[in-house]
């Protein structure tokens, strides 16, 4: 337990009821033309961020990267993808943002990097023992003649996490580690040089003004010792106690800055107490609650997610995050339309029929939903106009990895990465003033949702987002805080409050239901009078 001094400090931290919104670069703007997001595009874009409403920008990696896995195969720490635009560019948008009151938190990736980064080339250059290896995880393999990966483990984008190498002599030679694409080796951070880069990394960015960090695989960077082989379950991490120690040494270096810097987690794990287990108040401040994200349009369900996730965060005294999509999965919309509403990787339901008038006004209720429960919440960019996922790409246009490994058993994340719609009839929709066709092909149905058909139009998706989170602002129940589940409800409907004069309602049932005693209807996500219609999530002062 944090006494009362840090428990208040804590409390005021203003990552624990941001509205975080998440910007994947390359598809968000193209300031220059040349058919690719960049960092000028974010920059002219700004605006409309803060019109928003939102508190902080997340950005997925913006350094120089071969783009294998979108820029999660990182070449080099320290700059900036040429393609996105440049160093002194970056700190001209936080410089700005920062004017604007905006935040910024920055994807970091320290489980892996990219095989064109320095370290990696040096390691198969220098060969088997040696210092540069030690940096990676390279082992001998099984079998007689090593023909056999070291041990069973799978990647996570399919098949074996482990490649074997040719050695400088050109005979076949160790395998290295890679719980991604193949061009993603994994880091070992039982090196000390590992653990010095990164935290050196921590301050090149800290020293140019981001106020925090967004972890890729925080949970899997300290492999189990000998690395045995793995059962049903998932890989053998070691116990936590290594990872607390590389957060402590980052949150020490953080506090080393006047202002309040966030560490936030990216894991994949499907036990709330697990999950709850790597953050501390002084360490990993946060997580993505992918059991939230993944859960289907359904009222016993979510409101298991909701007590489990509150449940597990209250012992360690970590806000709870709320999120509905993001770059590596379904849009919700389209989701939130098929008979099986909830998320899997192992399943994507890709071309399985959706309605996208039911999708979109039950994403209109989860939007409600989410915005009103406590904690963080993020918002992909692209949900504030109601996007549906883009599943007729060809796939001669492809680009994710896994769609490739998997020989297109797994169609991939392409669908929810097209490059957002700002303005016009036709494609590129404002992307670009070029009118130079996107990295991805927009969808011409897009006319209507495009940014400036839906702004002033007060039934719209996105004016549905402003008023939402103008209202989340200045409401001080919202956000941060607790929870109160109002009884009495009929089934199939969630109701809480988060104050004695705010209320949440949502409907998930087939029926219409009537509305609690209130004073006044704040927000509702689609028109209600008497009663509350199906899939709708009203606003109440109580």
């Amino acid at each position: 337990m944090t006494d009362s001094t840090t428990d208040s400090t804590t409390r005021q931290s203003w990552w624990r009821g941001a509205a975080i919104y998440q910007v994947y670069v390359r598809s968000f703007a193209d300031g220059d033309g040349d058919g690719t997001g960049d960092l000028a595009g974010v920059r002219s874009r700004l605006p409309y961020l803060a019109d928003l409403g939102i508190d902080a920008i997340w950005f997925n990696p913006w350094y120089p990267s071969p783009m294998d896995d979108g820029g999660y195969d990182v070449a080099d720490y320290r700059d900036i993808e040429p393609v996105f635009g440049s160093l002194a560019e970056a700190e001209k948008l936080i410089e700005e943002a920062h004017t604007l009151g905006i935040k910024i938190i920055i994807d970091i990736v320290p489980n892996h990097c990219s095989d064109s980064h320095p370290w990696f080339a040096a390691a198969l250059a220098a060969g088997p023992g040696s210092p540069e290896r030690e940096r990676f995880w390279f082992r001998r393999g099984r079998g007689d003649g090593g023909e056999l990966p070291p041990n069973n483990w799978q990647s996570r984008f399919g098949g074996p996490a482990w490649t074997r190498v040719t050695e400088p002599d050109g005979s076949p030679g160790e395998w290295f580690l890679h719980l991604y694409s193949s061009r993603q080796p994994d880091l070992n951070w039982t090196n000390p040089e590992v653990a010095e880069e990164f935290e050196d990394i921590l301050r090149f960015w800290f020293n140019r003004g981001v106020d925090g960090f967004r972890i890729d695989v925080a949970d899997g960077l300290v492999k189990a010792d000998d690395l045995p082989d793995a059962g049903d379950g998932p890989l053998p991490y070691s116990d936590l106690d290594g990872v607390h120690e590389i957060y402590r040494t980052w949150r020490r270096i953080a506090d080393g800055y006047p202002d309040q810097r966030v560490f936030v987690g990216e894991m994949w794990l499907p036990d709330p107490e697990r999950f709850a287990m790597y953050l501390r108040p002084d360490e990993l401040h946060s997580a993505f609650n992918f059991d939230f994200l993944s859960c289907p349009w359904d009222a016993s369900r979510l409101r298991a997610v909701v007590d489990a996730t509150l449940a597990a965060h209250a012992p360690v005294d970590a806000p709870a995050t709320w999120v509905l999509s993001n770059h590596d999965v379904t849009r919700h919309v389209t989701r939130y339309g098929r008979a099986d509403t909830s998320f899997s990787f192992a399943d994507r339901q890709h071309l399985a029929p959706t309605d996208r008038e039911l999708g979109l006004r039950r994403a209109r209720a989860a939007a409600l939903l989410t915005l009103a429960l406590p904690g963080a919440v993020y918002i992909y960019q692209g949900e504030e106009l109601g996007l549906s996922e883009v599943e007729d790409l060809p796939d001669s246009l492809r680009q994710d990895p896994v769609f490739e490994r998997t020989a297109g058993a797994d169609i991939g994340r392409d669908g929810c990465r097209v490059p957002l719609p700002w303005s016009g009839d036709a494609p590129p929709f404002g992307f670009n003033a070029a009118g130079t066709a996107p990295w991805l092909p927009q969808p011409p149905s897009w006319s209507s949702v495009t940014v400036a058909a839906q702004t002033d139009d007060p039934d719209s998706m996105l004016e549905l987002y402003r008023r939402a989170l103008r209202l989340r602002a200045d409401d001080p129940a919202l956000g941060d805080g607790t929870l109160g589940w109002l009884s009495g409800q009929s089934a199939g409907v969630l109701a809480f409050t988060r104050s004695e004069t705010f209320a949440c309602v949502v409907n998930l049932s087939a029926a219409p239901v009537e509305l609690p005693a209130h004073r006044e209807v704040l927000l509702a996500s689609r028109p209600v009078e008497q009663t509350l219609p199906p899939d709708t999530t009203v606003w109440l002062r109580i």
